[in-house]
């Protein structure tokens, strides 16, 4: 039999299947890329400027790329052990301490991973059965769903909603009563994202500690995607897992990627009690086994840095933030200014633009510049109200972003 005629008797309603439709990854049948593929490779096709896709045009520190460079001198380019390095993860249990005052022992609650992608994946395999139910927000990051399908899951999600401040801007926010109401006796895992993707919003303690009270009371695990912990414009991030009852049920996964500018180092982690790592390690060997051997060091080294340099970091990126926010409310747009993160939402409506997945299409050679909908990153593509809405990136160089700028003022001033 050939292999075609094989493909074409296989099972076509099995979990990848699942995954990829949860995804939107399935259309009619027929597989596709990722929004982020897809758009990146129209970017590259038309000479846009890309603003739609997370990733930095930064060098990493210094400190992070020479230690990483000497690495790969010594010949550290082998397999790393499964759970990773000790430097690193002695480095990330200090880096845990130092920051937030949790104490995690590196040998038994640390894990590294092949980024955060790879430690969301794995946790939501090991800890999921089919028919558990699993909340996120809504708007989330498109793996969550993908995954959750994957592993039989039913996804709950909690919506980030928005209003107008009497300044013009948006306000988004997420309802405490409509996260306890997310919760029910099928409740296995809340996967927390905060700083959150694709909004740039902080959960704070009110919101934060219903969650732990829901997931206590339901008996259920609290998963967090903290990748942006340091990248915040305001009050510093708070991790759940420092809240009354929160830490013995608490995964918490971060990566180096943001912080440092190295999104394609691929370093992430998690940490969790021993009975949560063991679990999420037997899915984890089987995915990558290692990775990143050179690069852990580095990011040991990085994670060592003073204080003050990760504060500098921030405010660099605060200042982009705010280059791009100003030019956008001049331009026309009406914005949410991020608390954090690399994104900012902006909503097309004032320039009569009411589907921002058709502007989307036509942004990258009507104007040169390329976003993304935010209905990306809600199930089905259905944002209702934030239909209008769409995610640009100023994780760019001053430059892309006051070229981006022109360009939209340019593209925008005959629609106003």
């Amino acid at each position: 039999m050939v292999v075609s005629d094989r493909l074409g008797d296989m099972e076509t309603t099995g979990p990848w299947t699942r995954a990829a439709a949860a995804a939107g990854l399935l259309i009619d049948g027929e597989a596709r890329p990722t929004v982020f593929a897809r758009m990146s490779a129209k970017a590259t096709a038309t000479g846009a400027l890309n603003l739609g896709q997370g990733f930095p045009d930064d060098a990493p520190p210094a400190l992070v790329a020479d230690a990483a460079i000497a690495a790969i001198r010594q010949g550290r380019n082998q397999y790393p052990p499964g759970i990773g390095e000790a430097v690193l993860r002695e480095a990330i249990a200090e880096h845990q301490a130092q920051w937030y005052g949790l104490r995690w022992d590196a040998a038994s609650e640390v894990l590294v991973t092949t980024g955060a992608t790879e430690a969301l994946a794995a946790t939501i395999l090991a800890l999921v059965e089919p028919g558990d139910e699993v909340v996120t927000l809504e708007p989330f990051y498109d793996q969550y769903a993908a995954m959750i399908a994957l592993a039989g899951g039913v996804h709950r999600t909690v919506p980030v909603t928005s209003r107008s401040e009497g300044t013009g801007d948006l306000m988004l926010d997420v309802a405490e009563e409509d996260l306890r109401a997310a919760f029910s006796d099928r409740t296995r895992l809340v996967l927390v994202n905060t700083p959150h993707n694709p909004t740039g919003l902080m959960l704070w303690v009110d919101a934060l500690q219903a969650i732990v009270d829901e997931a206590v009371a339901h008996d259920a695990i609290i998963v967090t995607d903290e990748v942006y912990e340091h990248l915040t414009f305001g009050p510093a991030h708070l991790p759940i897992a420092t809240l009354p009852g929160a830490q013995d049920r608490t995964v918490s996964i971060s990566s180096a990627g943001k912080t440092f500018s190295v999104t394609g180092w691929k370093v992430g982690w998690i940490t969790a009690r021993p009975e949560l790592v063991t679990a999420i390690t037997g899915v984890k060997q089987w995915l990558t086994y290692s990775s990143g051997a050179p690069f852990q060091p580095a990011v040991a080294a990085g994670l060592g840095m003073p204080t003050s340099a990760f504060h500098d970091l921030a405010q660099d990126l605060r200042e982009r933030r705010d280059l791009l926010t100003d030019g956008l409310r001049r331009i026309g747009f009406r914005v949410s200014v991020p608390e954090a993160g690399y994104f900012v939402v902006a909503d097309a409506a004032p320039l009569g633009e009411a589907d921002a997945a058709a502007l989307c299409e036509r942004l990258p050679e009507e104007a040169g510049v390329l976003g993304i909908p935010l209905s990306a990153f809600y199930r089905d593509g259905q944002a209702g109200d934030a239909s209008s809405y769409l995610r640009l990136a100023f994780c760019k160089n001053r430059s892309t972003l006051e070229q981006s700028l022109e360009r939209l003022e340019t593209w925008a001033a005959p629609r106003r």
